[in-house]
C-alpha cells in the first residue's frame, strides 16, 4: 500500500508546486503595478529560460560553455528580422510565435556549431565553446546588414491587427507573454530530465567511459542536449528582442553575457533544476539594481562567488535543502539562534568592507564629484583619516566576530547532521 501511495503523493506534490509557479507568474506583476517592476519580472522571465537551458549543459551534462550568448544572441536577432519582415507584411507571423523563430534558429545554429563543440569534453570542450563564441562576435563586425554595427537591430513588437485583442504595446502584456513562455519551457526542460536522453545525459556527465561500455555514443547524447539547450536559449533570446524592441552584437553575443550566464546559473545552484531559476532574479537583482547603487557591482559579484564556492559550491539551492532537510527532521529551531548570530556580525563585516571598497572608489572613479560620500546615511569623507580608521575598525572587528560565529555555528551544524544520520539509521533498522 506505501509503495502504492508514494508515486500517488509524488504526483499530487508536483502539481501542488507546479500550480502554485503558475500563480506566481499570474499574482506578482498584480502586486508589483510600477513599471520598474514590470520591467524587472519580464527580465526575470526570459532569464529563467536561458539559465535553466544553460544547465542542462552544466549541471545536467558537466558541459562548461562559455558560449551560451551566441543562440540566445542568434535567435533573438532572427527574431528580430522576423519582426521586421512581419511588420511590412512579408511574413504572416504573430507577435506570439516569433519566440518560436529564435527558438528554431538557436536550435539550428546549435546543430550547426555543437556538431563540432560536443566531439570533445571538459576542458577541451569549455575552450572550444569560447573560441566559438568569440568567433561569432567578431563576425558580428563583419555583416553589419544583419548585426546591426554597434546601433545594433531595432523593431516594434505592435504590428498587425494584434492577437486576440492583444496589441503587446503595454508591458503588462508582454509580461504575461514571457510568463506563458517561461511555464511551458520551464515545464518541457523538467520533463526533459526524466526522459531517457534526460537520463543518459546525467550518466554521460558521471561516468562516460561506463556508458560507451554499454553502447552508447556520449558523443551524440551531448550533440543532442546541446541542440535541445540551444532551442530554449533562443526562445529566451527572442522574449528579451521582444521585451526591449532592440539587439545589440556587443551585449547579446558577448563572452561576458555568457559568463553572466555561467556565474548566476553556479550562484542559484547547479545541481538542483530550480537553482538556475533562482539565479535567473539574482542576475536581473545584481545587473539592474545593484548596478544602479554602487559602481563596485561587479566587484561585490566576484566576492559573492569567491565566498559561495568556498562555502556553499552547491549554490543557494542547495543551501535552501539542506535546511528543508534540517526541518524535515524537526532541528531548525537549535539553527535559529546560530543563523541570528551569523547575519548580526556578518553585519558590521559587509558594512565596514563595503564602506572602504566605495571610499576607494569615490578616490579612482569619482573624484570630480568631491572626497565626500553618503554612505547608509553616515557622511564620509576620503581625506579624513578618520573615516579610513573607522571603516576599518569596524570592518576588523566584524570579521573577528563572524569567524567567533561561524566556528561555533559549524560545531551546531556538525551535531544536527550526526543526530539526523542516527535517526535515519534508527528508521532503517525499526523497518
Amino acid at each position: 500500500m506505501a509503495a502504492l501511495l508514494k508515486p500517488r503523493a509524488s504526483k499530487a506534490s508536483r502539481l501542488i508546486v507546479w500550480s502554485l509557479f503558475a500563480a506566481l507568474l499570474i499574482v506578482l506583476p498584480l502586486i508589483f503595478r510600477s513599471s520598474l517592476a514590470l520591467t524587472l519580472l519580464s527580465q526575470m522571465g526570459y532569464l529563467i529560460i536561458i539559465c535553466l537551458s544553460y544547465n542542462m549543459l552544466l549541471g545536467q551534462g558537466g558541459m562548461l560553455s562559455f558560449g551560451h550568448a551566441v543562440y540566445t544572441g542568434l535567435g533573438a536577432f532572427l527574431a528580430v528580422h522576423a519582426m521586421n519582415l512581419a511588420t511590412k507584411g512579408a511574413l504572416p507571423l504573430p507577435l506570439v510565435v516569433i519566440p518560436l523563430v529564435g527558438g528554431l534558429s538557436g536550435l539550428f545554429f546549435a546543430a550547426l556549431f555543437g556538431y563540432v563543440t560536443t566531439k570533445k569534453s571538459g576542458t577541451t570542450f569549455a575552450m572550444i565553446t569560447l573560441g566559438m563564441g568569440e568567433l561569432v562576435a567578431a563576425m558580428s563586425l563583419m555583416f553589419p546588414g544583419f548585426f546591426g554595427g554597434e546601433g545594433g537591430i531595432t523593431t516594434n513588437r505592435v504590428y498587425g491587427g494584434g492577437f486576440m485583442g492583444l496589441t503587446f504595446g503595454p508591458q503588462i502584456q508582454v509580461y504575461y507573454l514571457i510568463a506563458v513562455y517561461c511555464f511551458i519551457s520551464t515545464g518541457l526542460m523538467y520533463a526533459f530530465t526524466a526522459t531517457p536522453l534526460g537520463r543518459m545525459l546525467n550518466a554521460v556527465r558521471d561516468n562516460p567511459e561506463r556508458v560507451e561500455f554499454i553502447g552508447y555514443d556520449t558523443q551524440w547524447v551531448r550533440y543532442l542536449s546541446f541542440i535541445i539547450a540551444g532551442f530554449f536559449a533562443g526562445i529566451g533570446g527572442a522574449l528579451a528582442g521582444i521585451n526591449f524592441e532592440i539587439v545589440n552584437a556587443s551585449d547579446g553575443l558577448s563572452s561576458v553575457r555568457s559568463g553572466g550566464y555561467l556565474l548566476f546559473t553556479f550562484l542559484g545552484g547547479a545541481t538542483f533544476f530550480f537553482g538556475p531559476m533562482i539565479g535567473a532574479v539574482l542576475l536581473v537583482f545584481a545587473s539592474v539594481l545593484l548596478s544602479e547603487v554602487t559602481k563596485a557591482w561587479l566587484l561585490y559579484i566576484g566576492l559573492v562567488f569567491l565566498l559561495m564556492v568556498m562555502y556553499a559550491p552547491g549554490g543557494v539551492a542547495s543551501l535552501i535543502m539542506m535546511n528543508v532537510r534540517v526541518a524535515a527532521f524537526g532541528k531548525l529551531k537549535r539553527l535559529l539562534g546560530p543563523y541570528l548570530a551569523l547575519v548580526l556580525s556578518g553585519v558590521p563585516a559587509v558594512v565596514g568592507g563595503a564602506a572602504i571598497v566605495e571610499m576607494i572608489y569615490q578616490i579612482q572613479l569619482n573624484v570630480g564629484s568631491g572626497s565626500k560620500l553618503r554612505f547608509f546615511g553616515v557622511d564620509l569623507d576620503t581625506d579624513s583619516a578618520a573615516s579610513w580608521v573607522g571603516t576599518g575598525v569596524v570592518f576588523v572587528v566584524g570579521v573577528a566576530l563572524l569567524e567567533m560565529v561561524r566556528r561555533r555555528f559549524v560545531q551546531v551544524w556538525g551535531q544536527v547532521q550526526e543526530e539526523i544520520e542516527a535517526d535515519i539509521k534508527r528508521r532503517e533498522a525499526a523497518q
